[in-house]
């Protein structure tokens, strides 16, 4: 967790630098011990969240370097001079703080990590930098270390050196699904927004129970040690938390209610334990009902049945693929937690078993006869069949497996081209439906889907330009079809859905040009096809509210040689200072982030910032901005001091 900031009196307190007159606080050596129980003991963390593991394994491969210098000094025991003194002191304090960061990636919750992830990188960055400080001047002679030892730890303060150095970088597909998802907490939530969150829940490894339970608890553990501050981050970090256990089938609406779900009739005793055993595993609620699945785990009828209704072939505890289907019900454990709820008074709550699932008047065994009326040669029964499927596949997980069962994938390919526009809108919006789910994101690609997709885009109406390009950044998030997208021309039809689409209409063209633009060639293609003018005028107008949007698509242009030719000019400069000036604190975040990356390549483009008024808006941010924002700041006053 980032640590609090202290007043500069406070700080001076708690922390004092060390000088060669004031005493010592251990002997030599315990302070060699203690250097030695501080890396063993940061060595024990192993398992780091994903947004941060690549950084977790170099400090503790450094910190295993460290360890052959620590032990020759255990061994020997050379009496310390007050220089070598201070050092390994120093060093004891940048050990310290790695210990404590290896820690909260090994533990932390990993929706919080991956929303601060550029501020834990400058985590690192400053444990580098404390490491270096310490080890840079070390005398290693008359501490009588080998010269084996002093080469390899010499060598790592090099590589130290460099990466403390490093700019520091985002994980920037990572950081734009974040802000998609934040952002439309508040709107529609749309079928585009489903593949977003599944593509998070992977990336943060949130997709199993236990992983789901354990950020749960980090979650609770973040909340108390934040003691009430941060609220908007908490709220944020909580409605995530939600959304992803919504995707994993868990039905538990009090998400951090407490480890069960406490329902009235308890609320009475709150003290009384709950025997494990006795809580379903997906909703953390008392069985009423309780059945046993193929892999021996027991569940609540309903939440078991639930999940297998979502198209789920595993057991959501253990993830083994079920054998078969068949729920045996478990007479011996209802009958202890009947006893059970006797002995304590509890009231069970009752259930009305759940009606045969219908959606809009559709029973399911009408998904194979619908699917067949798309291929009728009357062209009214088409139409009626194209408009159920694209009912049907919105509603379930199950749903969609009985179409693309029943051949619909190719099917639907098929009417893309029907001369109908509401015809191939209801055709484009329900195969968007179907890509919602994993799999079928490959089949509709193979079944040659994309060309006349974009060419609803270029041409169907406003509804289905809207929804191709929804259906296009979907498919995009497999990475080949990135590049089969751009190389079959979609790239310009979503430029020119940009300029003069609908809101909608350009919110989902941004959000497909941002994940296609990952593709290195995208970038190219995007340039060619207009994105920077069309980007300017999204910029321009802000009753889009899509300026983060736009900003974010410039930052990953800018890095292309290509493309940084036609965004670094001086009226883009001083439209990103403009923003810095005038913006919200997000705006000025992001267009920091897009002048820091355009400064670092071109020196005269930051020169013309400043001159533009930059400087003062600068130092104001690096003292009452944001975190990112006072990070972006401070690195762009360290390169404008070169400019001078």
């Amino acid at each position: 967790m980032p640590q609090p900031v202290l007043p500069p009196s406070a700080a001076a307190t708690a922390d004092p630098e060390p000088s060669e007159t004031r005493a010592r606080e251990m002997d030599d050596e315990d302070l060699v011990e203690e250097l030695l129980a501080t890396v063993n003991s940061a060595r024990a963390y192993s398992e780091f969240r994903r947004t941060q593991r690549k950084e977790c394994h170099n400090l503790l491969r450094w910190l295993q370097l460290i360890l052959p210098l620590l032990e020759e000094l255990r061994d020997s025991a050379p009496r310390l001079t007050d220089d070598a003194y201070r050092r390994l002191t120093l060093l004891g304090r940048a050990l310290s703080a790695a210990r404590r960061l290896l820690r909260s990636c090994n533990d932390g919750s990993k929706i919080f990590l991956a929303l601060e992830s550029e501020a834990v990188l400058g985590r690192f960055r400053a444990v580098y930098e404390k490491m270096n400080s310490a080890l840079d001047g070390m005398p290693y002679a008359e501490l009588d270390i080998s010269d084996e030892v002093t080469e390899q730890v010499e060598l790592m303060n090099a590589q130290l050196m460099r990466c403390k150095k490093r700019t520091d970088t985002q994980d920037i597909e990572l950081s734009m699904d974040l802000m998609v998802i934040l952002q439309n907490n508040k709107d529609e939530e749309r079928n585009a927004d489903r593949a977003i969150l599944e593509r998070l829940a992977s990336k943060l490894e949130l997709q199993m129970l236990p992983d789901l339970r354990a950020e749960t608890v980090a979650i609770k553990k973040l909340i108390n040690e934040q003691n009430g501050q941060h609220a908007d981050s908490t709220k944020q970090i909580i409605e995530l938390l939600h959304k992803f256990k919504v995707i994993a089938g868990i039905d538990e609406k009090n998400v951090l209610g407490g480890e069960v779900f406490v329902t009235k009739s308890l609320d009475k005793c709150p003290s009384l334990m709950i025997p494990d055993d006795f809580l379903c595993p997906i909703t953390l609620e008392i069985m009423t009902d309780p059945v046993i699945v193929a892999s021996g785990q027991t569940y609540e009828r309903r939440s078991i049945q639930k999940w297998l209704d979502s198209g789920e072939r595993t057991c959501p505890k253990t993830r083994q693929p079920l054998a078969h289907l068949s729920l045996a019900p478990n007479y011996a454990l209802k009958n202890l937690i009947l006893q059970w709820c006797d002995k304590h008074k509890v009231e069970l709550q009752r259930r009305e078993p759940e009606p045969v699932a219908e959606q809009d008047g559709h029973p399911r065994e009408d998904i194979p006869s619908v699917v067949e009326a798309l291929s009728s040669i009357h062209p009214d029964v088409q139409r009626k069949a194209a408009k159920k499927i694209r009912m049907l596949s919105k509603e379930s997980p199950e749903n969609r497996a009985l179409i693309v069962g029943n051949g619909g994938i190719p099917t639907l390919i098929g009417l893309l081209a029907y001369p109908d526009k509401k015809v191939q809108e209801n055709t484009v919006t329900s195969l968007l439906n179907l890509s919602i789910d994993h799999g079928n994101k490959l089949l509709i690609t193979k079944g040659g889907a994309i060309p006349p997709i974009i060419e609803i885009l270029r041409n169907g109406s406003a509804e289905g330009q809207e929804n191709s390009a929804a259906t296009l950044f979907s498919l995009s998030m497999l990475d080949e079809n990135k590049a089969t997208i751009g190389t079959l021309g979609g790239i310009a039809p979503l430029v020119e859905l940009l300029t003069n689409g609908t809101v909608r209409g350009k919110k989902d063209a941004a959000t497909a040009i941002f994940n296609l633009i990952l593709n290195q060639q995208n970038k190219v293609r995007a340039t060619q096809a207009g994105i920077v003018p069309a980007l300017m005028k999204v910029i321009d107008d802000r009753s889009l509210g899509m300026v983060d949007e736009a900003l974010s698509i410039f930052l990953l242009l800018s890095s292309h040689p290509t493309c940084l030719g036609e965004i670094g000019t001086t009226p883009f400069v001083e439209k990103l200072v403009q923003l810095i000036k005038e913006g919200t604190p997000k705006n000025k975040e992001c267009a920091l982030s897009v002048l820091l990356e355009l400064g670092s390549k071109k020196q005269t483009l930051l020169v013309h910032a400043l001159r533009f008024g930059l400087h003062e808006h600068l130092s104001q941010i690096a003292k009452t901005g944001t975190s990112r924002a006072q990070r972006k700041a401070n690195s762009l006053i360290q390169i404008a001091k070169k400019c001078y």
